[in-house]
């Protein structure tokens, strides 16, 4: 919605269905996503004896995510994210890996680049899904999202791991409990997903309308 009209909400709010609706929706949505993006590392790595570094690892992950966000878009990364993929796929033999930066990657270089690409990712969401001009485009948003956070891991998973939202990253670190530059996960999203919001509202969004804009999940 435009940033204009955020609005908190009450506590009120949390016993309506349809608050209760979008937030089920929600937890399926990152429930998909945690599960074919932390699974599909933890896969790789089995299979290649700890190959999920290497470009092929990184090659599928990007699919992985993909696929996963189209899937999640169509139809909350929360804690049972990273908890359902050690135990139902791999039991006690796998272990779920959080986000961390590369060797050579300073905190404040990591900041950039989830500035970066969250700020490509969201605008993508509002370009495709959100914006109420957006016409016939609507149809292939899930495409155009899943294709963004493919390319985006491409780019940045070496460096990152292209979180892109604190949720994704959240879930790993609790269940692996390891918390080593978490903040860089938050601070970055928060910062790119707010300017691309900013930007595409002044310079795309017509404010005369004042046409309520539709939620999306990505």
């Amino acid at each position: 919605m435009p940033i204009s009209r955020i609005a908190v909400g009450s506590p009120a709010e949390a016993s309506q269905p349809d608050a209760i609706k979008a937030a089920v929706a929600e937890f399926i949505s990152m429930l998909i996503f945690v599960f074919a993006g932390e699974g599909s590392g933890m896969a790789f790595a089995k299979l290649t004896g700890g190959g999920g570094s290497t470009p092929a690892g990184l090659i599928s992950a990007s699919i992985a995510h993909a696929f996963a966000l189209f899937v999640a878009v169509s139809v909350g990364a929360n804690i049972s994210g990273g908890h359902v993929n050690p135990a139902v796929t791999f039991g006690a033999e796998a272990e779920t890996s959080a986000f961390a930066l590369s060797s050579g990657v300073t905190a404040w270089n990591a900041v950039i680049f989830e500035i970066v690409m969250t700020f490509g990712l969201v605008y993508t969401v509002y370009a495709t899904a959100v914006d109420p001009k957006k016409g016939d485009i609507g149809i292939i948003a899930p495409i155009a999202i899943g294709f963004i956070v493919g390319a985006n891991i491409l780019a940045g998973g070496a460096f990152t791991g292209a979180s892109m939202n604190p949720a994704v990253s959240f879930g790993p670190a609790v269940v692996s409990w390891t918390w080593d530059s978490h903040w860089v996960y938050w601070l970055g999203p928060f910062v790119g997903a707010g300017i691309a919001a900013l930007v595409y509202e002044i310079l795309f969004i017509n404010q005369s309308g004042h046409e309520q804009l539709p939620t999306t999940d990505y």
